[in-house]
């Protein structure tokens, strides 16, 4: 399904790898626009140290929750109070919960009874009664963390280091538009760049082809023979449409 309008996404921290949260980011924008980024944990905890600098990159909420009783989190029931919350406005078509508890699996079937498209999205060993009380299910293992988070060291870095470089920027866009190419792609495997461009744009919000010194996404994509197959076909009236294969 990919013509969601409003999607929340709610992620267990406790029961996720952040390695992976952009990936998830990038997988669910294939489904459509996403409203709401929240993640809940207990950010106190030595466990959770690494997640601010993703979190602020991924603009992602975060939510913290206590652990009212040691050795237990209540992080759990805070993102089912909120997910309910939200369920009740009626202005979300899709939640996505991120998480390997089974526990989680009452709130997915209530969200699911009430006429919202479910997703679930956690480890291979999330037992099947979470897993198939959503509309779908999504393995962590299936995504491609796009980089290790690494522990933090204490070393001092200039503005310009963390600056991605043209080279490395670009090729995150490749990589989306092959992501785009596997979900929008027709029969004989080609994409509509319209399509693909939309997708790279709710994935990566500051994507502008200019910045990479192309006036067009069209232009971007002919600028790799080796990369893509580009094809116009005839549109309404004079109007063509621009489709391109991954090679």
């Amino acid at each position: 399904m990919d013509d969601l309008q409003k999607i929340a996404v709610l992620v267990d921290a406790d029961n996720t790898q952040l390695s992976k949260l952009g990936a998830v980011i990038r997988e669910i924008s294939t489904h459509g626009r996403i409203v709401v980024k929240r993640a809940y944990g207990n950010w106190k905890k030595e466990a959770l140290k690494n997640w601010e600098d993703e979190l602020k990159r991924l603009a992602i909420k975060a939510e913290q929750q206590f652990d009212y009783v040691s050795g237990k989190n209540a992080t759990d029931m805070a993102l089912v109070i909120d997910t309910l919350e939200l369920l009740h406005t009626t202005i979300y078509d899709a939640f996505v919960i991120v998480a390997s508890d089974s526990d989680y699996t009452p709130l997915t079937i209530k969200l699911h009874e009430s006429g919202v498209y479910v997703i679930g999205v956690g480890e291979r060993k999330t037992p099947d009664s979470f897993r198939n009380s959503c509309d779908e299910f999504i393995f962590l293992e299936n995504l491609t963390a796009e980089t290790e988070v690494k522990p933090k060291k204490e070393k001092v870095t200039s503005v310009k280091s963390e600056i991605k470089t043209p080279d490395e920027s670009i090729n995150e866009i490749h990589d989306l538009l092959k992501i785009a190419s596997d979900n929008y792609q027709d029969a004989d495997g080609y994409v509509n760049a319209g399509a693909a461009g939309n997708y790279v744009k709710r994935t990566k919000p500051d994507f502008d082809s200019r910045t990479y010194n192309y006036s067009s996404l069209t232009l971007l994509l002919e600028a790799f023979p080796k990369k893509y197959e580009v094809k116009r076909r005839p549109g309404k009236g004079n109007a063509k449409i621009v489709v391109y294969k991954c090679l």
